[in-house]
């Protein structure tokens, strides 16, 4: 599976996309803080999850002391949308302004 398969995988399930959330909101959290925040899971559910996001590189971890802190890393989101969402959207983009052209060309 290629690195942007890994993306899409870890961002087509709600949990993770939560867990993204958490750590945008309040980047830097501990295991702890995250079950806490999705407390329908248990431990190694969210262990589980973060270990998805982590292969994709959507988050990265540090470790302090006893505690392991999850960052959010971006860059794999943005590369995504510039892949594949900005080059369709400057298409579009296009079309529209050679349509309002062409409506304002009309006689």
């Amino acid at each position: 599976m290629d690195h942007e398969d890994l993306v899409f995988k870890a961002l087509a399930d709600p949990t993770r996309r939560l867990l993204l959330d958490r750590l945008f909101e309040h980047d830097g959290m501990t295991l702890g803080d995250l079950e806490a925040e999705v407390p329908e899971l248990t431990r190694f559910g969210v262990m589980k999850h973060l270990g998805v996001l982590e292969q994709a590189g959507l988050v990265v971890t540090r470790k302090q002391g006893r505690h392991k802190h999850h960052y959010l890393n971006p860059v794999p989101i943005r590369l995504i949308y510039e892949r594949w969402i900005d080059k369709y959207r400057d298409r579009r983009a296009a079309a529209l302004l050679d349509l309002k052209d062409h409506v304002e060309a009309r006689p």
